[in-house]
């Protein structure tokens, strides 16, 4: 006790002594850099939503590698997580869906009828080689 009264003793010494001091300490200096303008500021920052539809994990794998689409990734399709299963009306239902997609395939084959992706036929040449011959002697004829 008697050593916080000796120190506010001693505090209130050294305020007297220093009033002049003490009046210009209290009021606030200008900072330099407000004074100046020179204050640095940070550049527009965006967060951009992932292209993938999924919610932002930054400690996911992101592979530096994106595959261009090819002939293999038209028939292949990612199974549903259960998630998606879920708000697709649950197991049952997927189970029902894919047996009535089997049945469709099966009755498309007994049919025999033709795909909706058929393959490219190349189609013959539009002139025979004679009548190309005949149209490049014209063309020489007329000059051009």
């Amino acid at each position: 006790m008697a050593l916080l009264m000796m120190a506010g003793a001693a505090q209130a010494q050294a305020q007297q002594t220093d009033a002049p001091l003490a009046r210009a300490a209290a009021e606030p200096a200008p900072a330099p850099d407000a004074a100046q303008g020179d204050i640095t500021t940070l550049g527009q920052v965006r967060a951009l939503k992932p292209e993938d539809g999924q919610p932002l994990d930054l400690y996911r794998f992101r592979n530096p590698m994106q595959p261009a689409p090819n002939r293999f990734s038209r028939d292949w399709s990612e199974p549903p997580s259960p998630e998606q299963v879920s708000q697709g009306g649950g197991y049952l239902l997927l189970g029902i869906n894919y047996g009535l997609m089997a049945a469709a395939k099966g009755l498309h084959k007994l049919s025999g009828g033709r795909d909706q992706i058929q393959t490219a036929t190349a189609r013959p040449p539009p002139l025979s080689d004679a009548q190309l011959r005949r149209a490049a002697m014209n063309c020489e004829a007329q000059g051009c």
